[in-house]
């Protein structure tokens, strides 16, 4: 085990995370599949197959994070690869259509309650999570963190009327992602004299359970940038924002 990688995929049951803890695997990597339901996570651990190890995580709860931390400790000792994937878009999607969704998600009526839903998992549950397992990245000789985010956080791009998604900026979902990529940063400076590399990336629209299946990429095209990155050696950049390979997204 020793001589293997040990990567924590959060909220790889399903979706981009799955993708991304299955392709880990196939290149060696032994993955912790983070699941807030470990029945959904058992099961994925094992539809990927031998490598992988379920792990019940749920990013918003405070005893569940500090436990799945204890179990890394004590079973491998340490973490090579935190990738934080684990994401909600809204707490509606099955009553409302997206587009309605998007008319009562406006600064100005926009359900607070709603807002702090997508908050506790979207940002205060990464770091969360990154406040946990830093302790077990120290550990590692070659550690690299990957927050998977969005091009909707992204300021400099909402801040032009011409950008397509620009309508649609609002606080709940995309004001996460911009305060997610904030707390990213924060991480990044605070490691910058480390030997840990952070790392930003955004999957693209993919086609998955967090927009209703309705994006444009597939998921193993969605995941591709995040594997890539994920896969960086010691000498891989750190303190990035990509879409895709050489793609930078403006913070």
């Amino acid at each position: 085990m020793q001589d293997k990688r040990i990567a924590l995929v959060t909220g790889a049951n399903q979706g981009v995370g799955r993708q991304v803890a299955k392709e880990l695997v196939a290149h060696g990597v032994t993955v912790l599949v983070g699941s807030r339901n470990f029945g959904r996570g058992e099961t994925a651990a094992k539809e990927i197959g031998p490598g992988t190890v379920a792990l019940q995580l749920d990013v918003t709860d405070r005893v569940s994070v500090a436990e799945a931390a204890g179990r890394v400790r004590k079973e491998f000792g340490r973490l090579d690869l935190l990738v934080q994937n684990a994401a909600i878009s809204n707490t509606r999607k099955d009553s409302l259509p997206m587009q309605d969704y998007f008319k009562i998600s406006r600064a100005s009526n926009a359900s607070l309650d709603e807002v702090r839903a997508l908050w506790e998992t979207n940002v205060f549950g990464v770091l969360a999570v990154y406040q946990a397992m830093l302790p077990l990245l120290r550990d590692s000789s070659d550690a690299r963190i990957v927050n998977v985010s969005s091009g909707v956080g992204s300021l400099t791009e909402n801040a032009n009327p011409a950008h397509p998604y620009h309508p649609m900026f609002g606080p709940i979902y995309p004001a996460s992602k911009t305060a997610l990529n904030a707390i990213t940063l924060a991480m990044m400076i605070e490691l910058e004299s480390t030997g840990i590399k952070v790392n930003l990336v955004s999957p693209a629209h993919t086609k998955t359970n967090l927009n209703g299946y309705a994006g444009k990429e597939s998921v193993e095209d969605g995941s591709r940038e995040v594997v890539r990155v994920a896969l960086l050696g010691p000498d891989g950049p750190t303190g990035t924002f990509t879409r895709w390979e050489n793609v930078t997204i403006p913070w």
